[in-house]
């Protein structure tokens, strides 16, 4: 199977840290691909319309879009239980999902705003706003996270706070939120996380 990824991509390496995790990330050939929103890449949009990565290739020919359909096919392909079955449990681990993949998406927007050569100050703000209330709901939420395990949400939201530390250094997001920092660290030191963090160059 064909990966389109960039080492710098959140969505890419929650993709990754699931098939680490499932065992099959040796499956995955990867192909770097640089998916600028400005610039539309031909040979990608041969398997995603969109231009957008993370996109998998399967053997077949036929392209899996999106980081959360490509981790539950991987999940589904070797019976893994990164998605609950249970529907109480299933849930409450998709909700956390959608916040965490929410809030990448918010991170990637505000990283380009400030990137403008003369960046919109409403949009700035509530960006960050967006951000730090989301910090705030997940520093609550920490008490019903410890009991979790490896899912796809804790994945997700790991991987999310991984891409702060990398691109919001100056957000210092651990200050005001030690629960969270405190469960963040055993997973920052996980195999699957050292082996995928994002650096520059």
């Amino acid at each position: 199977m064909i990966l389109h990824w960039s080492p710098r991509s959140p969505f890419v390496r929650k993709v990754l840290v699931c098939a680490k995790e499932l065992g099959v990330d040796a499956q995955l050939t990867l192909v770097r691909t640089v998916a600028s929103a400005k610039k539309p890449h031909d040979g990608l949009m041969l398997d995603n319309p969109l231009s957008k990565i993370p996109t998998l290739v399967l053997e077949d020919g036929t392209s899996l879009m999106d980081s959360v359909v490509i981790c539950e096919y991987l999940n589904d392909w070797v019976k893994g239980d990164l998605f609950p079955k249970d529907a109480s449990h299933k849930w409450k681990v998709l909700r956390w999902h959608a916040l965490a993949n929410g809030w990448m998406d918010v991170l990637i927007l505000w990283r380009h705003e400030r990137e403008r050569t003369t960046p919109d100050a409403d949009l700035l703000a509530a960006y960050e706003k967006k951000c730090r209330t989301t910090l705030a709901f997940f520093n609550a939420e920490v008490p019903a996270l410890s009991l979790e395990g490896v899912n796809i949400a804790t994945i997700a939201l790991a991987c999310t706070l991984g891409y702060l530390d990398y691109r919001y250094v100056d957000l210092a997001w651990r200050d005001g939120h030690g629960a969270l920092a405190q469960w963040f660290m055993p997973w920052e030191a996980r195999p699957s996380m050292v082996s995928t963090r994002a650096v520059d160059g």
